[in-house]
């Protein structure tokens, strides 16, 4: 027990400089000076080509760069229903079951300002959030994003199709004519 005791006060020292070393090593402040370098500065330019840790590499498209395809939509409408309806409802009216229980409700898919948004918006919503939305860049990928901007572009044309734009046998459904 004596020879335990002996050895921590006699390694004492030694553990006391270690910590004291490792928690006072040499670094610079930005913008001091340093003789380490030929122009005498401590801070260093990036190298060419560098980019910001989240920057995009590419510049992404601006409009859904898939084909509009049902198989599309409805690998769309399937996200949509994971991570959208719970707050923008399955209707994209902003009634999910979140906004029922007391939080904010999300502004609905049909009105103006988002029928006019471009896609690019959507997607980088999704991606980076928007006021209280939750960024999902890191849980939905790309082209799952691009199938939820396209699912919510097929809601919000279901609600507002020009009349011009039917079928004749459509249009007969919708004014009450004869069913298929």
């Amino acid at each position: 027990m004596r020879a335990a005791a002996a050895l921590l006060i006699g390694m004492a020292p030694i553990l006391a400089a270690c910590k004291q070393q490792m928690a006072e090593q040499p670094r610079y402040n930005p913008l001091d000076a340093s003789n380490q370098f030929a122009d005498g500065a401590s801070a260093r330019m990036p190298i060419a080509g560098t980019v910001e840790r989240n920057e995009e590499l590419a510049a992404g498209p601006q409009t859904i760069p898939y084909p509009i395809t049902l198989a599309l939509l409805q690998h769309g409408r399937q996200r949509f229903e994971i991570f959208c309806a719970p707050c923008h409802g399955l209707a994209g009216d902003g009634r999910g079951v979140i906004a029922r229980h007391g939080f904010p409700s999300p502004p609905s898919y049909h009105q103006d300002a988002l029928r006019q948004a471009s896609d690019r918006h959507l997607y980088d919503v999704i991606t980076n959030g928007y006021g209280v939305m939750y960024p999902y860049g890191s849980r939905v990928p790309p082209a799952d994003r691009w199938a939820i901007v396209a699912y919510i572009r097929a809601l919000q044309y279901s609600r507002d199709v020009p009349m011009a734009q039917l079928s004749d046998d459509l249009k007969a459904r919708l004014q009450g004519g004869a069913a298929p």
